[in-house]
């Protein structure tokens, strides 16, 4: 990946350097997890690239309740420019 800070106007198919989540960052990693149970997961930082669409790679902490083992993860959602963002995997760091 490639670093980019989210301040500047998005290079179309490269990847932005992990940052802060915005409110619409947030509103999509929500949105592509609504209904997701077992492993509670939370975003810390996210990494985007344009395309057509976008993708988000979000840096999270995940927790299997009720245990309180904690681990790293990058959970992959594609967010169409019409439509509901959608998992395209999870990597446990």
């Amino acid at each position: 990946m490639t670093a980019q800070n989210k301040t500047e106007e998005p290079v179309m198919g490269m990847w932005s350097a992990y940052s802060k989540l915005t409110p619409q960052d947030k509103e999509v990693f929500e949105e592509a997890l609504e209904g997701f149970i077992g492993i509670n997961y939370r975003p810390l930082t996210v990494a985007t690239q344009a395309i057509d669409g976008t993708n988000y790679h979000f840096k999270c902490m995940a927790c299997l309740p009720p245990n309180a083992i904690m681990w790293e993860a990058i959970i992959k959602i594609y967010k169409p420019l019409k439509g509901k963002p959608q998992i395209k995997g999870i990597t446990k760091l």
